[in-house]
């Protein structure tokens, strides 16, 4: 049975179904009549009666029924359920309802009670990349690399700090007080940012990186204009050649989609480990273990760091170790797996150019407290990485790989690196819109061709770079 409570004067009574049902009013208790306003959808988004309305039938409806019970059903038939309670309530109350200002009110509880809330519609859409909630008020999204303001809104920061609760619990994390800070992920591998009061002064802020249902591809990329078809062969032959390659490139910028793309090309039958502060990528292979780290529990005690899970790699026979993204001292440990037999391993990590992301790969080890000299350390990463690709979102919002480049090796204390592919930028048209090309740098021959010999991959080579060289110059932005 739903029905937690018997009767009383401010409880509706149990229906025989065994949910708890709106019980009608004794005539000593006159109902006000509460006529519900229209509901409004602008640029501003709802109204403010809107949300009242629906915070007083919210609390009858918890008042009304065993979420406990609740659980054990079906999403639909626990939706079912809900409609039938909320329509008694409306009845009850006497208020003035169409059919559809009825409709979006019971679908926006349906998800307040089983989803995520005023998330659920942003969730649903597949053209959104990003979802920013600042506080309970407002609402970003990001479509087409493009951030714009949305109607959508919470009833108040406790709600949406419920809610937040609801995304990390399901993956044995926490966010409170005490741990303000939490990276989680949602069912579908889409990465999750609480930050929450007192840290957040304005009240909870969350912030979503969500992935397209539809995983992207190399030939989508070249449709999008992110790399042409030659560069996008080069790709290809990078990553059967089993080169150690780095993805650098700004916030948003479309690392991680990259990396995706860029495994389609391990071979099926390889197996491939990868370590994620949270699990968020999306490899085809059917031999593929996915580590995760842990934070600390309530004690301080239990953490398990990207630098643990590296290091654990090593004994589980890898053949690709793919970190999601270095930021510390697990930069030094996958240098070191690179350079002992796990040829094809890749990573990504925030830098804006080549030349920078091999600095910023010598900071993080160096703030390791690995006291090394400088010179030992440039030669550990020249004997480690053979390629660094760089994307970048640019001013339009478009996403283009700028720069494929080799890294060749050490000439007294500089690190000599070639670029083979580079994105030129041309101008822009008249939507504002940016023109460029990509185009090759002329090298006949990279230092990783005879890696590509020995996969079988040079003739494939050899063509994409040729045709790069006479290709077409201008290509606009998708």
């Amino acid at each position: 049975m739903f029905g937690k409570r018997g009767a009383t004067p401010d409880r509706p009574a149990a229906r025989p179904t065994g949910v708890v049902a709106v019980r009608p009013a004794a005539p000593s208790e006159p109902v006000p009549q509460v006529t519900a306003p229209p509901i409004i959808e602008d640029s501003g988004g709802r109204s403010d009666d809107f949300y009242a309305t629906k915070t007083t039938i919210f609390a009858a409806l918890i008042e009304s029924i065993d979420l406990g019970q609740l659980a054990k059903l079906d999403l639909d038939s626990a939706r079912e359920e809900i409609r039938d309670i909320v329509g008694d309530i409306v009845s009850l109350k006497s208020m003035v309802m169409s059919i559809a200002e009825q409709e979006d009110l019971l679908e926006d509880i349906c998800n307040d009670v089983l989803g995520y809330g005023p998330l659920e519609p942003l969730l649903a859409r597949d053209d959104i990349a990003d979802i920013m909630v600042n506080g309970a008020g407002r609402t970003y999204i990001e479509v087409q690399g493009r951030v714009q303001l949305t109607p959508i809104r919470f009833r108040d920061n406790t709600q949406l700090m419920n809610i937040c609760q609801r995304i990390v619990s399901q993956v044995g994390r926490r966010v409170d007080e005490s741990s303000p800070i939490c990276d989680a992920r949602l069912p579908d591998g889409s990465r999750v940012n609480v930050i929450a009061p007192p840290l957040a002064i304005d009240g909870p802020t969350l912030t979503i990186r969500k992935f397209k249902k539809d995983k992207l591809t190399l030939p989508q990329l070249v449709r999008y204009g992110t790399i042409t078809q030659e560069g996008a062969t080069i790709l290809e032959v990078i990553g059967r050649s089993r080169c150690n390659v780095l993805i650098s490139g700004g916030t948003g910028s479309g690392k991680t989609t990259l990396l995706n793309c860029l495994t389609a090309s391990i071979e099926q039958t390889e197996r491939v480990i990868t370590c994620e502060d949270a699990a968020e990528l999306q490899l085809q292979q059917p031999h593929v273990v996915r580590l995760e780290t842990r934070p600390p529990n309530l004690e301080g005690e239990g953490e398990v760091t990207m630098r643990d899970l590296v290091k654990n790699c090593l004994r589980m026979r890898p053949e690709r170790i793919i970190v999601g993204e270095v930021r510390g001292p697990e930069a030094f440990d996958l240098l070191q797996a690179m350079n002992t037999g796990h040829d094809g391993s890749m990573g990504t990590l925030h830098a804006n150019s080549p030349r920078e992301a091999l600095s910023r790969i010598e900071s993080m080890i160096t703030m390791g407290g690995f006291s090394l000299p400088s010179k030992t350390l440039k030669e550990m990463i020249v004997n480690s990485i053979d390629v660094i690709i760089q994307v970048m979102r640019l001013r339009d919002g478009s996403r283009r790989i700028t720069h494929v480049t080799e890294v060749l090796g050490l000439e007294g204390d500089v690190i000599t690196t070639q670029d083979i592919f580079l994105y030129d930028i041309l101008g822009e048209d008249q939507n504002g819109r940016i023109i460029g090309r990509h185009r090759s740098t002329g090298i006949g021959r990279p230092k990783f061709w005879e890696r590509a010999r020995y996969f079988n991959e040079e003739n494939r080579l050899a063509a994409a770079l040729d045709a790069a060289e006479t290709g077409e110059d201008a290509v606009g932005a998708a």
